[in-house]
């Protein structure tokens, strides 16, 4: 099941990106140009917690085929280097909301400072090399205009999803007994929320509870 829901969110997210590309005219006049833009970046969303289930190991039991997962979820996201990922999301789960953890900030907490510092944890010279190579590929086919409104934009849309409900929600202070010694809290239970949201994810005591639960599972273990 790992794999097929895996392969759904990867090729949901190739197929419609190609159809926005081809068929979806950037008109912001247009309600059906935001229903596209919106699902795109919730399919981006979807592309990285793929990426992470990969990190739990909860796509596959064969480690080559989850990596295999895990690499392809993280390169077509935004070109990042799943080794890396991989390390640093480890890190979170051993050392969460302290000095230790890479996702955490000890010193100002608001929004928009803390999400800087998060993403500067991953984005590399590679990487950015990467995603130049790919938008310069694209303009062959596509304009300038049209890759960065329908790609680019999306891609970063989501990053600010998944920190706000992945991340500044779940472990912001202050910090509560009630918070368990992984120091995350979560959404209140209602599932069409939390799959709407993240994929769950802002189920995310749970997760810190039992992680090689699959995304697709959280809801079950909710307390």
């Amino acid at each position: 099941m790992g794999i097929l829901f895996a392969l759904v969110i990867i090729l949901s997210w190739g197929i419609h990106l190609i159809y926005m590309l081809l068929y979806v005219p950037v008109n912001a006049g247009n309600i059906m140009f935001w229903v596209h833009l919106i699902l795109q970046i919730w399919l981006f969303t979807g592309l990285f917690i793929t990426a992470h289930d990969a990190m739990h190991g909860s796509i596959s039991k064969n480690r080559f085929i989850n990596n295999g997962f895990g690499a392809t979820a993280s390169m077509l996201y935004a070109g990042l280097w799943y080794p890396k990922l991989l390390q640093k999301h480890g890190l979170h789960h051993l050392f969460p909301a302290t000095e230790q953890d890479p996702d955490y900030t000890t010193g100002n907490q608001n929004f928009f400072v803390w999400w800087y510092r998060f993403m500067r944890q991953y984005i590399t010279i590679w990487q950015l090399l990467i995603m130049a190579i790919l938008f310069n590929v694209g303009l062959v086919w596509f304009n300038e205009k049209q890759l960065i409104v329908l790609w680019v934009i999306p891609s970063i849309a989501s990053t600010f999803q998944l920190f706000y409900f992945g991340t500044f929600i779940p472990h912001r202070l202050p910090h509560t007994e009630e918070m368990g010694p992984d120091m995350s809290r979560s959404l209140s239970k209602n599932h069409f929320v939390a799959m709407m949201t993240c994929y769950f994810f802002g189920y995310h005591s749970e997760h810190h509870a039992f992680p090689r639960t699959p995304w697709w599972q959280l809801y079950r273990i909710k307390r």
